[in-house]
């Protein structure tokens, strides 16, 4: 049963920014209702153990006043992937919120310092997204900071051999797809303001047929090889 596949839902912002988006981020804020339905169709799945991975990126502040309570509220469990630079900034986690979420019994993973691609970096930038900022949430927290979540969902050979060389556990990506609970690659499916619970549903925590996983695995060795 801990061998067989699981979806992984990535949330990024919950209700109204609070900060100056990037461009083409508004897309990835989804409504607090929408938020709350999903949390309530995954809630009522078996949990043994819990049969969705949840996850959040970029480390806004609606991890903590929006996300937190909901999950609390239904016994549910996620990793917020924080960026490290943005600590403390308006609309962002601060540090005291990050040690909340460890407090409450969720986890903490890395998403980089600068929310930057990780292809192509020199070493000057390399070492400050793979490690600098690994250890500085480590500082935070006071606790191993053992997951990383790629920003942007960009990567190539050469970075997953980098990541398993600084001791990664799980590297999260943006493949849309099921993956063991062991794996160490973790593909995710990033919610959009576009989505319903009935697509979320069905797209995404429904397991797919033989040949959609055939097809997203291609997908994941492709961006593998380069």
């Amino acid at each position: 049963m801990a061998m067989a596949g699981r979806a992984g839902l990535c949330f990024h912002g919950i209700g109204e920014p609070r900060r100056t988006l990037e461009p083409g981020e508004a897309r990835y804020w989804i409504g607090v209702e929408t938020f709350r339905a999903v949390l309530d169709r995954v809630a009522a799945m078996p949990r043994t153990p819990q049969p969705v991975r949840i996850t959040f990126d970029d480390g806004n502040v609606s991890d903590v006043e929006t996300a937190l309570p909901e999950l609390t509220a239904r016994g549910l469990k996620a990793t917020f992937f924080v960026l490290a630079g943005r600590l403390d900034e308006p609309g962002s986690l601060s540090r005291d919120h990050v040690r909340t979420l460890v407090t409450e019994g969720m986890g903490v993973g890395s998403h980089g310092m600068d929310h930057r691609p990780w292809v192509g970096m020199d070493d000057v930038t390399r070492r400050r997204e793979l490690v600098e900022a690994r250890d500085h949430l480590r500082e935070v927290t006071g606790t191993p900071i053992d997951e990383a979540a790629l920003p942007l969902g960009r990567y190539d050979r050469r970075l997953l051999r980098q990541l398993r060389s600084l001791g990664y556990r799980h590297v999260h990506t943006s493949d849309r797809a099921w993956a063991r609970p062991d794996a160490w690659l973790q593909p995710r499916f990033s919610l959009r303001d576009t989505d319903t619970i009935e697509n979320v549903h069905t797209e995404m925590l429904t397991r797919p047929s033989f040949a959609r996983r055939a097809e997203r695995t291609a997908v994941g060795w492709v961006k593998r090889l380069r």
